[in-house]
């Protein structure tokens, strides 16, 4: 087993002729958070799924906190994976931080990339002039905070947030199980990276077809960021807003989301 492939818990599944398909989970999650889509793919498509860097099954001896102050270094990991598997082409769908990564690597190498589908991404969290991300300093600041003096009480409280219910629905203990899974220490330096990020100004060098779906009620992408996206991707988009609520429509709407992906999975737009 190579390095790539341990670090990040690297898994192909399907043996589909019809392509490849790279899943990337977003923070607080991991590679089980597409349980939903998995089983619809492996018939066309060979599927790959992996573990961010710092993500709750990896070991956290890889967690280079130099490396993941940025986002680049998750997008140069996921140009590692491509390699490692030999991939030439992929359908590549991101959620949330993911989607953001995809973006990057896409820039870089837009040849291994068919289309990106980027579910609840943003290229910036916080409030801007002319610009709504839909969080202030003063808010992430508290968010850090509470991460930082009680991690295990701010999971409780993030997540039914976050994912949309109450603690007692299946979707949010499976939320609040891979967030706790994450070392509080690097759970802190991850959460910080994401919201302080702002790609805004790389969005115009994308190329590659973009498919941004969205939910309607989604605590850390307002609707907006949506448009905003598809206004200054470089290259053609669409934006599908979907009638769920949360952050992770994976876990709490799967009926909703699961038809939502598989139809931007398998045909082109006509833009």
């Amino acid at each position: 087993m190579g390095i790539v492939e341990e670090a990040h818990n690297l898994r192909v599944v399907g043996e589909g002729k019809r392509g490849v398909i790279v899943l990337a989970h977003g923070f607080g999650t991991d590679q089980s958070v597409w349980k939903h889509l998995v089983p619809h793919l492996v018939a066309d498509y060979r599927v790959v799924l992996f573990d961010t860097m710092g993500a709750g099954p990896t070991n956290p001896d890889y967690f280079d906190f130099s490396r993941y102050a940025t986002l680049e270094g998750y997008a140069l990991d996921l140009l590692a994976i491509l390699e490692e598997l030999g991939v030439a082409s992929c359908i590549y769908v991101g959620h949330s931080v993911s989607a953001v990564i995809g973006v990057l690597a896409s820039i870089s190498r837009p040849d291994l990339f068919s289309k990106l589908v980027l579910l609840s991404a943003s290229p910036r969290y916080l409030n801007d002039v002319d610009y709504y991300g839909g969080f202030e300093q003063e808010e992430l600041d508290e968010l850090f905070e509470a991460m930082r003096s009680n991690y295990k009480a701010w999971c409780s409280g993030f997540a039914p947030l976050c994912v949309g219910g109450d603690m007692e629905s299946v979707s949010v203990q499976e939320f609040s199980r891979t967030l706790f899974n994450i070392r509080p220490d690097i759970a802190l330096s991850v959460a910080q990276t994401i919201f302080q990020s702002d790609v805004r100004s790389l969005l115009p060098l994308v190329t590659v077809a973009c498919h941004i779906v969205q939910s309607t009620k989604d605590l850390a992408v307002p609707v907006a960021v949506s448009e905003y996206l598809h206004k200054h991707l470089g290259g053609d988009s669409i934006v599908e807003v979907m009638p769920s609520e949360g952050h992770l429509p994976q876990l709490s709407s799967p009926d909703i989301v699961t038809p939502v992906l598989l139809r931007h999975i398998q045909h082109d737009i006509a833009f």
